[in-house]
């Protein structure tokens, strides 16, 4: 017998109970009604990935079991629907203290029929690396659950488990004829494609088909891409949901175990990552509830692909620039600046800040007597930029977004108070060559339809400077960008160790400039905005490293 199964890969909203709970309920009955046998929800979808300490209050899971009682209630009518949801199941004995957080749920998901509970299943793997914290939230399950649905023996996992050895194949085990997977993963650049690869061999492990169900949105610093799809017991892939979309596919499981539905292409890597930078900026706007954003504008590279990103997140009516010059800005600058936000549609204002710059000199004057100028007063600018930036937000209630780049929250080439001063950090997590490789892709590309080549060629072509000095350029200081982002990405992101990256070519003294200045600069990361997470190790959770630390070996 076929089985017809709706996947419901929508954007959860952390926290929003009624509101999540309500879009299920919908799903349910747009599902029932194209003839779905199952409505599969992704990991957690009734709380929204990843609710954290919410999980440890006892208010919380209680309006979570409300709240499923309610989907339950409202879906009982769809007498031929099976519903398999997402959610925290409250543990009655758990102990709880006020200084103790004791896990006091389990990542769940239950079959809910005809108003009534079939089954549950509880998670057997609890992630606890990268920007996962399960086990800090969740007490692990143990046991399978398979369930009858329609003469279909269905095998229930969530995500973790079918990543490593054993919750699948003891499933497959207990009798399973196809496994439903619910998740919530996080992307960063690849990781498409190495899921589909992973769920691949797991099921050809078990020889039994399998669908992974998938959310879609941004949550703060991480976005779910979607793209839920479906692959036999030989690891084939028969359906895929599109990517950075919600979607309700219904896709049929015939008798053979082979997957009948539509298959959505995969995207180029920088395709995907510009879709990751826009869903995540949208959401954080949108789900905060801010009326609009601001950036400064200077004219560089950096600061215009966050403006181009902010107005394909959010249109141009909800985005405004500030061009702040300062004694030592280009006037290319602020007429690039000028052409950018004129070709974007956005307001653009222009603001000379070289008073108030002379102003804080002259309050300092007697205090630095005899004193050569040197980064301070470099600083000052940067923070007299951030303060008038600032100024604006709290006036008209929109969010500045910083615009520092991977390289520079690396190396500490940017200014606390400065240009570091703002709520969301849309590039904090992408590497300098991968600014000027986004730019080239968004000026050839026009994902959303708008018609516009956003970023002025001259922006993207000349040498990059910080203008706070007379002739400044960023490599006067620091190795070039393609040497930097290559030593990040081994030492930072992969934990290569000094030694072994030397050993594959780079100049020593790039690689311990590098490092010494990845560690004398955590105290400013600690303090950075969030940000956008595209890779496997952003500055983020991913990244956990002490402050005052005397550990000094490459490794």
């Amino acid at each position: 017998m076929t089985l017809r199964i709706a996947v419901a890969q929508f954007n959860y909203v952390v926290g929003d109970l009624r509101g999540n709970a309500q879009r299920i309920i919908d799903a349910a009955h747009q599902a029932a009604e194209q003839g779905a046998d199952v409505l599969l929800t992704p990991e957690l979808a009734l709380t929204g990935y990843a609710a954290e300490d919410l999980y440890h209050r006892p208010g919380f899971l209680r309006d979570v079991e409300q709240a499923v009682a309610a989907i339950a209630q409202a879906t009982a009518p769809l007498k031929g629907l099976f519903i398999i949801l997402g959610y925290p199941h409250a543990l009655t004995a758990a102990a709880r203290s006020r200084n103790l957080l004791v896990p006091a749920a389990t990542n769940a998901a239950v079959v809910l029929h005809q108003g009534q509970s079939l089954a549950r299943y509880d998670k057997n793997s609890l992630p606890n690396y990268q920007v996962f914290d399960e086990r800090r939230y969740f007490v692990p399950g143990a046991q399978p659950t398979v369930v009858d649905i329609k003469g279909t023996r269905v095998g229930l996992l969530i995500c973790e488990d079918a990543w490593v050895e054993g919750p699948a194949r003891r499933t497959a085990d207990a009798g399973a004829q196809a496994l439903l997977l619910l998740n919530a993963s996080p992307f960063h650049g690849g990781k498409s494609r190495e899921r589909e690869e992973v769920m691949a061999a797991c099921a050809r492990s078990v020889q039994l088909p399998l669908l992974y169900a998938h959310m879609v949105g941004g949550q703060d610093e991480v976005v779910f891409e979607g793209r839920s799809f479906a692959v036999n017991a030989q690891g084939e892939t028969q359906a895929r949901a599109p990517g950075f979309a919600e979607a309700l596919p219904v896709w049929a499981l015939g008798d053979d175990g082979q997957w009948a539905g539509d298959i959505a292409a995969l995207d180029e890597p920088l395709g995907d990552l510009w879709q990751a930078l826009v869903m995540g900026t949208r959401d954080y706007i949108e789900k905060n509830g801010f009326p609009g954003v601001l950036l400064g504008l200077s004219g560089g590279i950096d600061s215009a692909l966050v403006l181009a990103v902010a107005v394909d997140a959010l249109g141009a009516q909800r985005v405004r620039t500030v061009m702040m010059p300062s004694p030592y800005t280009a006037d290319i600058s602020w007429l690039d600046a000028r052409a950018m936000a004129d070709r974007l549609g956005v307001r653009h204002d222009e603001i000379n800040i070289a008073p108030h710059f002379e102003t804080f000199k002259a309050s300092l004057a007697q205090e630095f007597a005899g004193l050569a100028e040197d980064t301070t007063e470099e600083n000052l600018q940067a923070r007299i930029r951030g303060t008038l930036l600032m100024a604006l937000s709290n006036k008209y209630g929109s969010l500045v977004l910083t615009t520092g780049n991977k390289s520079e929250m690396t190396t500490g080439y940017c200014t606390l108070y400065g240009d570091m001063a703002g709520g969301f950090a849309v590039i904090k997590d992408v590497v300098k060559t991968q600014v000027f490789a986004l730019a080239h892709w968004r000026n050839a590309n026009d994902p959303f339809g708008t018609g516009l080549n956003p970023i002025p060629e001259r922006i993207i072509t000349r040498p990059p400077s910080a203008e706070l000095r007379p002739d400044q350029v960023d490599q006067d200081s620091l190795p070039p960008y393609e040497v930097l982002d290559a030593i990040i990405q081994r030492y930072m992101e992969n934990d290569d160790s000094a030694e072994e990256i030397m050993a594959s070519g780079f100049a020593p003294e790039h690689v311990q400039q590098v490092i010494r200045l990845l560690r004398i600069n955590e105290y400013k990361r600690r303090q950075a905005p969030v940000g956008i997470r595209v890779t496997h190790r952003s500055f983020g959770k991913d990244w956990r490293y002490p402050i005052t630390n005397r550990y000094r070996s490459g490794g």
